[in-house]
C-alpha cells in the first residue's frame, strides 16, 4: 500500500486509516484522487484481515470537493468520471462514496475543516462520522447548477427527513460540525475526531469480526427493505454466525474472561 500519489494509506493493529493527501489543494477531488479512492477500497474489501477503517484528509481540511480545473474544464474527463454501462450500475464518482458501504468492516470517517461537494459525498459512504465542532460541511453541488451525483443520497435518505435532504441539497448551505450532528448528518462531535476515530476502531477490534460483518451487512441490505426481507436476512446472518468459527471463540472469551484471538472474517460476508 506505499504507491499511492493522492493519499496516504497506514496499518495498525487491523485498522487501516485512508487519508486523502492533497493538502495544498484542500483534498480537492482530481481524477487521480477518484481512481486512488476507487482502487483502495475495492482492494480492502477483499481482505479479511483488517478490522476497521479510518476515513479522513491530510492538511486540517477533509476535501474542499471537486478540483474544478482539473476536472470539470475537460468534457472528456467529465464523461470518464460518469461513464457506466447500464444507469444501475456505479460509475467512478459514485462508487469513491458506495464502496464503503460494502465493505464489511466499519467504516469512520474523521472531518476537519472543509467537506464540501464530493468530499461531503464521500463521508455519506462511511459508517460513522465523526467531526469537530467548527467543521464546515455542504452537499454543495448546486451551486454548480448540477445534481448530487455520487451515491452519497443512498446514506443520506437514511440519515435525514426527506424535506432536510432537499433543502440541504437545493440550497448548498454550509452548516458547521455542530449544526450537522444536530440534522443527523454527524454521528458525534469531538475536538479531534481521528482520535475518537482510533478509539471507536479498537473497540470494534475486541468484537468477532463475522459479527461486525454481519450487522453491517445486514443493517445496510435491510434499512429500507420490507418487514419480510429484514427477518430473513436477520436468520440467514445468525445461521452463518452459528456455525463459525469466531461465534465459539466469543462464547469463550465471554465466559473465560480470557483475549483469545478471533479468526479471520469469514468469505462471505
Amino acid at each position: 500500500m506505499s504507491n499511492w500519489q493522492r493519499l496516504l494509506v497506514t496499518e495498525e493493529e487491523g485498522i487501516v486509516t485512508v487519508s486523502l493527501n492533497r493538502p495544498d489543494k484542500l483534498n480537492a477531488l482530481d481524477i487521480r484522487l477518484f481512481k486512488e479512492l476507487d482502487s483502495v477500497s475495492r482492494s480492502l474489501r477483499k481482505r479479511k484481515d483488517i478490522r476497521a477503517i479510518i476515513l479522513t484528509g491530510e492538511g486540517g481540511n477533509f476535501s474542499s470537493g471537486l478540483d474544478v480545473k482539473s476536472v470539470a474544464t475537460s468534457p472528456g474527463k467529465v464523461l470518464g468520471v460518469l461513464k457506466k454501462w447500464m444507469p444501475g450500475n456505479a460509475n467512478l464518482a459514485q462508487r469513491v462514496s458506495r464502496n464503503w458501504r460494502r465493505i464489511p468492516v466499519p467504516v469512520i470517517a474523521a472531518i476537519e475543516g472543509r467537506c464540501y461537494g464530493g468530499g461531503m459525498q464521500i463521508v455519506l459512504g462511511a459508517d460513522f462520522r465523526f467531526a469537530t465542532p467548527e467543521a464546515e460541511l455542504s452537499i454543495m453541488e448546486i451551486r454548480w447548477g448540477l445534481v448530487p451525483d455520487m451515491a452519497g443520497l443512498l446514506s443520506l435518505r437514511e440519515l435525514v427527513a426527506k424535506d432536510v435532504a432537499m433543502k440541504l441539497t437545493m440550497t448548498g448551505e454550509i452548516v458547521s460540525g455542530s449544526r450537522a450532528q444536530q440534522l443527523g448528518l454527524v454521528t458525534e462531535i469531538h475536538d479531534n475526531p481521528r482520535q475518537a476515530a482510533q478509539v471507536l476502531a479498537q473497540q470494534f477490534c475486541q468484537a468477532s469480526p463475522d459479527a461486525i460483518a454481519a450487522i453491517k451487512s445486514t443493517t445496510t441490505s435491510s434499512w429500507s427493505r420490507s418487514e419480510r426481507y429484514l427477518l430473513a436476512r436477520e436468520t440467514i446472518s445468525q445461521l452463518r454466525l452459528i456455525l463459525g468459527k469466531n461465534f465459539h471463540i466469543a462464547g469463550y472469551r465471554q465466559r473465560n474472561k480470557a483475549d483469545k484471538p478471533y479468526r479471520q472474517r469469514q468469505s462471505f460476508w
